[in-house]
Order: C-alpha cells, then structure tokens, then sequence
C-alpha cells in the first residue's frame, strides 16, 4: 500500500469526514507530516509549513500539481478541518497575522504527531483509541453541532451566521477586512447568504439616500455606507460570476440614479488568479480589493486611488 492510501487510512481511522479523507487532504497530511513515499511513519515530524509549502511538498515528493488558486481550497475544505479534528494547529508565529496571510503556517499537533509514529505497528490500536477518546471524532462533532460549520461574522454590532462556502466565506472577508481598512465605520446596508439572500436589508436607509429597490432589483452582494463621508459602497465578492462590469454598473447606476451619496464600486476576489481570469470584465473607474493582499487596491483608471466617481479629485 503506498501513502497516499495510508494516509487516507489514518484520516478514515480518526473520524474525519468523507470530504477530509480524500487524495487532497491525504495529501496535506503527508506534507504536514513531511513524509515521502519511502519514509517510515515513525519518522514523521511536523514542521510549520505555509499553504504554498504543503503545495510544492506534494508536487515535488508525489507529483500532485495543484493551481494556485487552489490554496484557498486547501486551506478551507482540508486545514480548517484539521484544526478543528486536532490534525493540525496554528503555528505560534502566525498568531498575529490574519488567516488569509501568505506567511500564516500550519503544523501536525503533538497528538497527532504521536499517533501517526504508531501507524504499521503492533501500538497503532491502542494509540488511536486514546487519540479518539480525547479528542472525539469530527464527523460526531459536525453531526451533533451543526454550527460547527457555520462562518460567525459582526455585522453592525450583531453576531450572525452565514452558511459556509467559498462565495460567504469571501463576503466575511469583504465585512471583516475590506471595511475595516477602506470603509472605517460604514454601516451594512445589505449583504446576503447563500441560503438566505436578504439576510440584512436595510430599505428604508437605502430610499433615504436615494437608492430605489424593488423585490425584482438585484443589490450587489455587499452594500456598506460610510455616514462621516456619505459614500456608498456597492460591492460584488466575485468566485465565478459576476463582477462590476460595464453593464452591472449601468444596473446599479438605474437604481441608484437618485443616490445622494457619493457612490464607489468594487470587486473582491479571494486572490490574484482569480482577479486575472475577470480583469477583461471590469469596468473602468471601480476598484478592486485582493483578500489575499488586504491592505492595498487596485484602481481601475483615473485621477484618484478610490472615491465616488461623480466627485472632483482634490487637488
């Protein structure tokens, strides 16, 4: 049997869920234990290691090429399982950076670690039982707390939920990052969920500045509005449709003609890669925010780095 099998035997043997004991996460496993094909499993070690490292190990050692934008993949359907099942932990030097960080590192726990150095020997039973009974297993775990899966977020003060996913998941960041660095205490207007599209929507803030919606309009993903400066933010979190184009600007623009506030468009996408398969699609004077890179923007063409497009720039 090689590795990858054995891997994917010891993430089975601990309870991890169907989609955490796949190619993928068996994988990551063996890149976390920094295990190649011939190595024994008593000599697993568990160095920090970043998403990038986790990904060269296994295209280097099994020849597993991953896109790059796959990182984000690894990182939400693979190492927050593993941290949650106590697989995996933070590596210490990553405690003040944030999760989406290029330099945020991961690393075996210790109990893993120990349990693993068992795996083919006469002690493997009895360590994983001992393993099991302190930790519990992940699919218990998900199946008696469902929320376990949910993505917390404060939004205007409350705390709330979203359904996971990659497109929620990236709203979160729009919410939690984006805002805070370029919307400093902007109000949520309105944002949906994947599983419920009007999870906040203020009507009555968004027709007293001016903004006409009707049950037929389709807001952007996130609006935020910024009271100190009256600016309006319409942003679109983009994983595979739908940025601020030509002619999605034109559709807010119709139900925003009236708009009082200066109005900004935005696109966020999770990384780089993904930004580079929608560049074609922009529309110029909008910006765009990288989650990956969350202190800069990019500004699509004009006289300002971001502002309302109906105002003058400040000389």
């Amino acid at each position: 049997m090689g590795k990858l099998e054995e891997a994917k035997g010891i993430l089975s043997a601990i309870g991890m869920p169907r989609q955490q004991s796949n190619d993928r996460s068996a994988y990551v496993l063996l890149a976390l234990g920094n295990m190649k094909e011939t190595d024994s499993w008593a000599n697993a070690q568990n160095p920090a290691k970043r998403i990038v490292d986790i990904m060269g190990f296994m295209s280097e050692q099994y020849g597993k090429d991953y896109k790059p934008n796959s990182r984000e993949t690894i990182r939400k359907d693979t190492i927050h399982q593993f941290v949650d099942g106590a697989v995996a932990e933070k590596n210490t030097d990553s405690a003040n950076r944030p999760t989406n960080s290029p330099k945020y590192s991961y690393c075996l726990t210790g109990e893993m670690l120990k349990l693993i150095k068992t795996y083919g020997t006469s002690r493997w039973q009895e360590a994983l039982q001992q393993f099991i009974s302190a930790q519990g297993t992940l699919i218990e775990r998900y199946s008696q707390h469902k929320e376990i899966g949910m993505l917390p977020v404060v939004v205007n003060g409350q705390e709330f939920s979203f359904s996971p996913g990659e497109h929620n998941y990236l709203q979160k960041l729009v919410i939690e990052e984006f805002a805070a660095r370029f919307a400093k205490g902007a109000e949520v207007l309105y944002i949906g969920d994947a599983e419920n599209k009007e999870l906040i929507k203020n009507r009555e803030a968004l027709e007293a500045i001016g903004v006409s919606i009707t049950n037929h309009d389709k807001l952007p993903d996130v609006v935020l509005y910024a009271k100190e400066t009256n600016w309006l933010y319409f942003i679109e979190a983009v994983t595979s449709v739908d940025p601020i184009s030509s002619k999605r600007m034109q559709e807010i623009d119709a139900m925003s003609a009236k708009c009082t506030a200066g109005r900004i468009y935005v696109t966020a996408f999770h990384d780089i890669n993904k930004f580079k398969r929608f560049i074609g699609q922009l529309a110029w004077e909008t910006e765009i925010w990288i989650a990956d890179e969350p202190d800069h923007l990019i500004h699509f063409n004009g006289d300002k780095f971001i502002g309302p497009r109906d105002e003058k720039p400040v000389m």
